[in-house]
């Protein structure tokens, strides 16, 4: 059978797999719809797994290949390849899902006119995410000469940062099994043992813990490679005295709350507690800075403060917290939100970040430790919960 007929066949399963209930669906469209309203677009082009997601609920692991959803108020079109049209089935409800043969992705422009077509003539796009193909959009130029595509990148964005309930109870499901995996993790970390091992006993916790394929691997360096930033594990022995660095994420129904926690394998000297205080001191000064009504900016500021002391002796990636929700590989970073300088947004209940605290020594080592934290009325709350200690494991 062709696609179309699978997924005729797939009817009975249509919704089954779905992780968000109507009324949630109901509450984001409106949303979106406001913002779209607010902005004078008529619809919308999304092509981020992510943006797809919290709009129909569609989920896959098969994030490479072309996919777009057309959202206008009351109506949405989702454009599948072949091989996705199981998961377009089961993980929606969405009655317009429209698939094309996987290996001739030119198929999909005149569908995608169409729908468009039929949409408006002011389109809401974002140009600046990957996964909207260059020449697919000007293909859709090409085809609809009289249709306006505006940016629209920062549209979405506002309107995902801030979590719903049912969001955050899925973050907090989140944060559990990251906690139990870390912690696992952080068991097997000791002299002679390997790097991957470690990752293996952090993946192994989380999938035995109900953790759903995560947006982002398990994170192990150690010794003198936990200075390089974005290196992972890779059969390295770990020798007595190295710092261990460890970062995990669960995902529950897609949504991660990551954590960092560094161990030791034998005694910390003065220097590696030295570097672990003044992230501690950056994550307290954090935690009183991230208030309703204040600016990401000025969260960033009072965090700066507390690094200066180590600013020239240690890396830092200038971003001291970022929005975390509901992602897909290749990251967990949600791109809503970042504290950091210049960022002029401010502090809302509902929004949730992970803070990335990790300070690296080059040629020497690196130390992190971080929590995910949730914005209420009164400031912010871990929904993690770290130790927040430099253990020695032998």
């Amino acid at each position: 059978m062709d696609h179309h007929d699978y997924r005729r066949r797939l009817h009975p399963l249509a919704g089954s797999e779905c992780a968000l209930p109507d009324e949630e669906i109901r509450r984001r469209h409106e949303a979106v719809a406001a913002a779209m309203e607010a902005a004078g677009l008529e619809a919308l082009l999304l092509a981020s797994p992510a943006d797809i997601y919290y709009l129909t609920g569609y989920s896959t692991f098969e994030v490479s290949v072309h996919t777009v959803l057309v959202f206008a108020p009351g109506r949405l079109m989702l454009q599948v390849p072949s091989i996705e049209t199981g998961p377009a089935v089961a993980c929606t409800r969405l009655e317009d899902v429209t698939g094309y043969r996987w290996e001739s992705i030119a198929e999909v422009l005149d569908p995608l006119a169409d729908a468009l077509m039929r949409a408006g003539r002011r389109i809401g796009i974002d140009p600046w995410q990957a996964a909207l193909r260059p020449g697919v959009l000007d293909g859709l130029k090409a085809r609809l000469p009289r249709h306006d595509f505006q940016d629209a990148a920062g549209l979405m964005a506002g309107v995902r940062i801030v979590k719903s309930p049912l969001e955050l109870s899925f973050l907090e499901h989140s944060a559990r099994i990251t906690g139990l995996c870390i912690a696992a993790a952080a068991d097997a970390a000791r002299a002679g043992v390997t790097d991957s091992a470690v990752a293996a006993a952090g993946a192994q916790a989380l999938y035995g813990s109900g953790s759903e394929f995560m947006s982002m691997q398990p994170i192990v360096t150690t010794g003198r490679r936990s200075s390089i930033i974005h290196v992972n594990h890779h059969r390295h022995r770990i020798e007595d005295g190295d710092p261990v660095f460890i970062e995990l994420g669960a995902a529950w129904q897609r949504y991660t709350a990551p954590m960092m926690r560094t161990v030791v394998a034998g005694t910390p000297t003065p220097r590696m507690v030295e570097v672990f205080d003044t992230i501690r001191r950056m994550y307290d000064a954090l935690l009183v800075a991230i208030r309703p009504g204040a600016k990401f900016d000025a969260a960033a500021r009072v965090a700066e403060e507390a690094l200066a002391p180590l600013v020239d002796d240690v890396f830092f990636s200038g971003v001291f917290g970022y929005a975390v929700g509901a992602q897909f590989p290749p990251s967990w970073v949600e791109g809503s939100g970042y504290i950091a300088r210049g960022q002029d947004r401010v502090f809302t209940p509902g929004m949730v970040f992970h803070l990335p605290l990790c300070l690296r020594i080059p040629g020497a080592w690196g130390i992190g430790c971080s929590d995910t934290v949730r914005v209420t009325e009164d400031g912010a709350v871990p929904v993690t919960d770290n130790p927040w200690t430099l253990e020695e494991r032998r």
